[in-house]
């Protein structure tokens, strides 16, 4: 019977409302069109999942709307980007669980929160690069984005530890390359993942549906049959702005994100593949090493 809650949230006046509207397009919230009528306007904001908590004692809450998030301290970092006032900085609670309290407006409070890290047993990747080798691919068309995305990828590999020496960079013509250079390089098996970086912007034909999806296809192909983690850092765009903004701007760098990510599936691959931290460019170098050593 019970389709959906909505938790409406009143403002005083326009300036908070854009004030709100911006920082939960900034969360990455999905968000409607704007509805208006004679007397006022508003918008919704719809969050992956939702419930309805009831709560009995005489414990006060922080707030009436707790919002869960994956990461709690860029969410921090973002509110005070956008000059949001916070009630309280992070702070721990007593049920296993991080928040801090907001109040982007007179009046209307939310509570951000994550669960700590599940301690069962679960194996993750770690970000720690060294020794690890990694082949980046990158679209030479609209090459204002993908050297900045080729940029945030050299960052984090190189802070997380990662030689330059063991950084190697292919350039293709556009994204639609991408996945065939992405295979060879993996065949080789020298690289412990591939990081592909290119960009698409939509035009005023069906061109960018069918190049996009052949590369995301492509990528995952080779990923799939070479057994070697591939990242994916292309943007699909509508515009020329959304891809600066993801380019270093204002939704980070998607470059960045890739290269962390390969890191941390390079880790989990070897954790779960059950090599005790090796790898098999690492295992095959190795090999090759001692067998030198024993024909001198």
């Amino acid at each position: 019977m019970i389709k959906g809650i909505t938790t409406i949230r009143q403002t005083s006046d326009a300036k908070e409302y854009a004030f709100l509207v911006s920082i939960f397009a900034a969360l990455g919230f999905e968000q409607s069109e704007e509805w208006q009528n004679g007397r006022s306007r508003g918008k919704y904001f719809r969050a992956p999942a939702g419930k309805l908590e009831l709560v009995g004692g005489k414990e006060k809450l922080a707030a009436d709307i707790w919002i869960e998030v994956s990461d709690l301290d860029t969410v921090s970092v973002l509110l005070k980007k956008q000059k949001a006032r916070l009630v309280s900085d992070i702070a721990e609670s007593d049920w296993d669980s991080r928040f801090l309290v907001v109040e982007p407006a007179q009046g209307i409070r939310f509570a951000f929160w994550q669960n700590n890290k599940v301690k069962e047993g679960a194996i993750e990747g770690g970000l720690n690069a060294e020794g690890m080798r990694f082949a980046i691919v990158v679209a030479r068309w609209n090459s204002f984005i993908t050297e900045r995305l080729l940029q945030g990828s050299m960052d984090a590999l190189r802070r997380s530890g990662c030689a330059s020496e063991h950084i190697k960079v292919v350039r293709v013509p556009g994204s639609f390359e991408i996945p065939s250079q992405a295979r060879t390089l993996a065949g080789t098996r020298k690289y412990d993942a591939i990081i592909t970086l290119g960009c698409l912007i939509r035009g005023e034909t069906t061109h960018y549906e069918h190049i996009a999806t052949e590369v995301t296809r492509g990528i995952g192909q080779s990923a799939q049959e070479t057994g070697v983690p591939h990242t994916y850092g292309v943007l699909t765009c509508e515009n020329l702005e959304q891809a600066l903004d993801r380019a270093g701007l204002k939704a980070g760098n998607k470059g960045f994100e890739a290269a962390v990510s390969a890191i941390e599936m390079v880790s989990l691959k070897r954790k779960t593949a059950g090599r005790s931290g090796t790898s098999s460019v690492s295992s095959r170098t190795g090999k090759k090493t001692a067998a030198r050593k024993k024909r001198r």
